[in-house]
């Protein structure tokens, strides 16, 4: 009886069908695909530490300048001090001032320990200036340490810290 395919239509006589010597996926295939993904996933990897330390970075920089308008509105409160100069100085973030005799003393203590420690830390390198003139146009410095956003360079304070300044003009 000749051979048949499941049409029933008959198969050329002569040598059998040749198999494909290949009946699958190869192990070096597997290998390679493995590489790409691990190549890929790492990339990913690399992508999300960079998100996380750059947002970090910009909540930093948000903070500080939340900080700047802090004190602006204590000087706005108590205007004619801050005119005056009884504002006027830089507070550093490991040595808060502890003088609370008159109400600009104590604005810049609260501002030193709520606003600069508590956001910053601790450190030497934290530093908020406020500079304001008679005529009322202020300038509130305040400079952190940046160094969770993955860049280098150098500032005060230890060697390749990386130091960020904000700087918020006002008029009061």
């Amino acid at each position: 009886m000749p051979a048949t395919n499941k049409r029933g239509a008959r198969l050329p006589q002569g040598r059998p069908p040749v198999r494909s010597r290949q009946a699958g996926v190869g192990l070096i295939e597997v290998l390679i695909a493995v590489l790409v993904l691990s190549i890929g996933f790492l990339g990913m990897a690399a992508l999300q530490a960079k998100s996380l330390s750059t947002n970090n970075s910009a909540m930093s920089r948000s903070m500080a300048t939340i900080a700047s308008y802090s004190i602006l509105d204590a000087m706005r409160a108590d205007r004619t001090n801050a005119l005056a100069g009884a504002y006027n100085g830089t507070v550093t973030a490991n040595a808060c001032p502890t003088a609370t005799s008159t109400l600009a003393q104590s604005q810049l203590k609260a501002w030193c320990k709520q606003e600069l420690v508590q956001n910053f830390g601790a450190l030497a390198s934290t530093k908020g200036t406020v500079n304001c003139a008679a005529t009322g146009n202020c300038t509130v410095t305040i400079q952190f340490d940046d160094s969770r956003a993955g860049t280098t360079g150098t500032g005060a304070g230890a060697v390749g810290a990386t130091n960020q300044t904000i700087t918020t003009k006002a008029m009061l």
